[in-house]
């Protein structure tokens, strides 16, 4: 998924330089809602694992 965000900031930033802002505007937002998704998630997994493991040992 950060992968995917990163290209949309890409897309976004190369729309902006050319002149694109409602293209690029709407890519940035695009790749910033994923990359929040991103972390959201992996924290989740990360305190998932964490309880997770505490109950297997």
């Amino acid at each position: 998924m950060i992968k995917w965000a990163i290209i949309f900031a890409v897309i976004g930033l190369i729309a902006g330089a050319l002149g694109f802002s409602g293209l690029a505007g709407a890519a940035m937002g695009i790749a910033q809602f994923l990359f929040w998704v991103a972390i959201v998630i992996a924290v989740v997994l990360f305190v998932l694992g964490m309880t997770i493991y505490k109950k297997a040992t």
